[in-house]
């Protein structure tokens, strides 16, 4: 497996996102089949496993602690705070909450830390820049827990180059993540040169576009209820169908370079600098031997440029959030 850095960990140049098997897109897999899937990652070479406190509300966590947790010291462990549910007296969970105000932020990290049998968190981000308390407020509490010894490094989610340079101005920003693939390019109008500036890594979540750039997608009809494609502008009936017409091109690309649809949109990604790093995540062991063997790609200038020409802000139909989650972020709108 290719290695790059993240921060100043060395780890797999594919990782796993552990969202997945637990959170947002219909009913969570098994507690069996979940376990498949981290060990089948770690056997594979993964040594990057990212998580949230968010995800299936601890789920997540407590499932990556209790599998993986054995084997604490063969790969790093992500997580983060900052976003999590919302509960009432009686414990019932009410929705989900942006919350960073540094009690809260730390009072998440101990749960976590329990949850995934660890006594520290290698990379800790806040998982959304709650815009009613400064960036520097939060960040501030999470370099207390640097001190502490309860995490090692910083990151940030899904925030704009202005929001990362004040956070790493107060402590030093190891990585930000933002959603980042053929089809969301707002990484590249700041944050992305802010972290090369920086020195800071980034890590790009859904790089398969949501299951979109891997032409297994069922009608959007037939996605679960509860699925939060559902609730995205580029699912809606009346922009799926246009998006859906650039898959054929996509695909012929796939079969020319001898991979899957999937692989290719890891492969491109990873061509986009050495200090990306995709974590693709997937219910699937079948997939994950898959995404892991994108590193291996090798495309060519003319693939790249095709591909740009083909799948981009100005070809995708229809914005990545809707306007309520929209308003929950930080990042630079497209132009």
């Amino acid at each position: 497996m290719q290695q790059r850095q993240l921060g100043p960990y060395t780890v797999s140049a594919i990782g796993l996102g552990c969202m997945n098997i637990c959170h947002a897109y219909g009913d969570p897999v098994s507690k069996e089949q979940g376990e498949r899937v981290l060990r089948t990652a770690l056997d594979a070479g993964v040594t990057h496993f990212d998580t949230a406190a968010l995800y299936g509300f601890g789920v997540s966590e407590k499932m990556v602690g209790e599998v993986l947790g054995p084997y604490r010291q063969q790969f790093t462990l992500a997580s983060k705070c900052g976003m999590t549910v919302e509960e009432e007296g009686n414990r019932v969970r009410t929705g989900r909450v942006i919350d960073g105000r540094p009690a809260t932020l730390r009072a998440t990290c101990e749960g976590s830390l329990k949850r995934l049998k660890t006594d520290v968190i290698d990379l800790y981000y806040l998982h959304r820049f709650d815009k009613s308390v400064p960036i520097e407020e939060s960040v501030g509490a999470l370099a207390d827990l640097v001190r502490e010894g309860k995490i090692r490094t910083i990151g940030l989610s899904e925030v704009s180059a202005t929001t990362l340079r004040k956070a790493h101005a107060v402590h030093p920003i190891s990585a930000v993540q933002t959603e980042y693939s053929l089809w969301t390019r707002n990484p590249e109008i700041a944050v992305l040169a802010a972290c090369r500036e920086l020195g800071v890594s980034f890590v790009a979540f859904s790089p398969v576009a949501r299951g979109f750039l891997c032409d297994v997608l069922p009608s959007i009809a037939a996605l679960p209820e509860k699925d939060i494609r559902r609730a995205m502008p580029r699912f809606s009936p009346e922009n799926y169908p246009k998006n859906l017409a650039l898959l054929t091109p996509y695909k012929k690309i796939a079969e020319e370079v001898r991979c899957t649809p999937a692989q290719l949109a890891l492969a491109w990604l990873l061509h986009q600098g050495k200090d990306i790093l995709p974590i693709p995540g997937t219910a699937s062991e079948i997939h994950v031997r898959e995404n892991l063997a994108a590193a291996d790609i090798v495309l060519s200038n003319e693939v790249i440029e095709r591909l740009n020409n083909l799948i981009n802000q100005r070809t995708v139909s229809g914005n990545r959030y809707s306007e309520q989650s929209a308003r929950e972020v930080d990042t630079e709108p497209l132009p």
